[in-house]
């Protein structure tokens, strides 16, 4: 077995011994018996605060550092890949951040695990542009995901898109106007151009300062969806 592989199962016995993992199977969702649904602040965070998610949440860096920024509100980082968010979870058992979750589970089942009206926020940091045409259904700012995005968030909700593609910044900039969406804030280089906000400038994750270290500019666009 190849070191990797160790690696990775040591990381999947581990997260299911910590508390802000959670590991639904697709069955469970999908048959509407989660419990978690609907009750993520009262069951499990045990506040009224506001929720936000992290969509393919990677490592859960930014997850963990939004958590610390923001005390006063819940966080939760989704990705399918439990082996990469290991580190953010076992970073917030290790320093007692009480207020960020995860959950391992694809993004095209959010409204399966969480109900209408029960997310006030959404961050998409550094997604697969999925540039191919033949790979546009898994754009995570298409018009089926941002329909998704759009039950579970409450009236007002915000989404976040930060991403190093400009392939990404100008497909999702497109689609919103095209479709009357509501555009809060755009900037094709955060770094550069002066009233990025704090929570985009400030957290970095690993991947991020490559990327700047390889002289691209990460883009960042804030938005509201319509009613559909």
């Amino acid at each position: 077995m190849q070191v990797g592989s160790k690696n990775k199962l040591k990381r999947f016995r581990e997260n299911e011994t910590f508390a802000n993992v959670f590991q639904p199977t697709r069955e469970e969702l999908v048959n509407q018996n989660y419990i978690l649904k609907g009750n993520w602040n009262t069951t499990y965070f045990k506040n009224n605060n506001p929720l936000v998610l992290e969509l393919g949440c990677g490592k859960g860096e930014y997850s963990v550092a939004l958590a610390k920024k923001h005390p006063n509100k819940n966080f939760i980082g989704i990705d399918i890949k439990g082996a990469r968010f290991w580190r953010g979870a076992k970073t917030a058992v290790e320093e007692n951040i009480q207020n960020v979750a995860f959950i391992r589970t694809q993004i095209e089942l959010i409204n399966y695990a969480f109900a209408e009206n029960e997310v006030d926020e959404i961050w998409i940091t550094f997604p697969d542009p999925q540039i191919k045409y033949k790979r546009t259904k898994h754009r995570m700012t298409n018009s089926v995901f941002l329909e998704k995005y759009k039950k579970v968030l409450k009236k007002d909700g915000i989404v976040n898109l930060k991403t190093d593609s400009e392939f990404m910044h100008g497909y999702t900039l497109g689609l919103l106007h095209g479709e009357g969406h509501e555009i809060l804030y755009s900037n094709h280089d955060v770094y550069k151009l002066e009233g990025s906000p704090e929570d985009v400038t400030g957290i970095q994750t690993f991947y991020e300062s490559q990327y700047l270290e390889q002289n691209k500019s990460i883009t960042y666009i804030r938005f509201k969806i319509k009613d559909y």
